[in-house]
């Protein structure tokens, strides 16, 4: 269903997701709807397409029904008020910004982190959260916001963890143990592993720190790689 849930607005893209079954939450079609997808896209004709598009320097921005997959498996694990799920958000491999955006729509008093090694496409998921928006920097109180940084996501953002949840926008050969380490207790990652055939795994770690890894489905993503292999033009 997801080829034919593209729409001529953002709207009736989040709505034929919905009605197609893509977007399960009415909290995640919320959020959806509050992210333009045509503030993260070059190409503003394809904007509302559920499909991959290029965002320049070697990486592409998912199609919508895969953050909305995203979303929905990590949805129990958001960090909210009165929940063991405390800490912060990582988005791995941040791009656009798109996602990172929808995780600070569905958490907005939690800190979103995302995190590229590319500066440029930093920069330019930075100009994107400004068209759209969304709060930049940690709120007074050190909770909510987004903070994009460069920097290698395969190394996670010590400073900023636990993380709560973790997304990883970007196919690993294989599971980076740091982002293992820096998830919560309890919290989530979502992350497609693999080189040419690949999957999205589910890493769970328990209250008590016990991790379990759980096969999912069938992906195709871009590697999560060095940034020199990914973009040489531009170092």
């Amino acid at each position: 269903m997801a080829w034919r849930s593209g729409g001529r607005s953002n709207a009736e893209l989040i709505d034929n997701m919905v009605k197609n079954g893509l977007i399960i939450s009415p909290q995640i079609a919320e959020a959806m709807r509050k992210v333009d997808r045509k503030n993260y896209v070059p190409d503003q004709m394809y904007a509302y397409e559920d499909s991959p598009q290029r965002i320049g320097f070697g990486a592409t921005i998912s199609a919508p029904h895969m953050h909305a997959h995203a979303c929905e498996n990590l949805l129990s694990f958001l960090p909210v008020a009165n929940s063991p799920h405390t800490g912060a958000i990582l988005d791995v491999g941040s791009g656009s910004g798109y996602l990172t955006a929808v995780l600070h729509h569905l958490a907005p008093h939690s800190l979103v982190i995302g995190i590229d090694h590319i500066q440029g496409l930093v920069d330019q998921s930075i100009s994107n959260l400004k068209k759209d928006g969304v709060p930049l920097g940690p709120g007074k109180d050190g909770k909510g916001g987004v903070i994009m940084i460069c920097g290698d996501g395969r190394k996670g953002s010590p400073e900023h963890a636990p993380f709560s949840i973790i997304h990883v926008g970007a196919a690993a050969p294989e599971i980076p143990q740091p982002l293992i380490d820096q998830l919560a207790k309890p919290g989530r990652m979502f992350i497609p592993v693999g080189q040419g055939s690949q999957d999205i795994w589910q890493i769970d770690k328990s209250d008590t720190g016990e991790v379990t890894k759980k096969k999912l489905f069938g992906v195709m993503y871009v590697p999560l790689t060095d940034a020199d292999k990914q973009w040489k033009s531009e170092l």
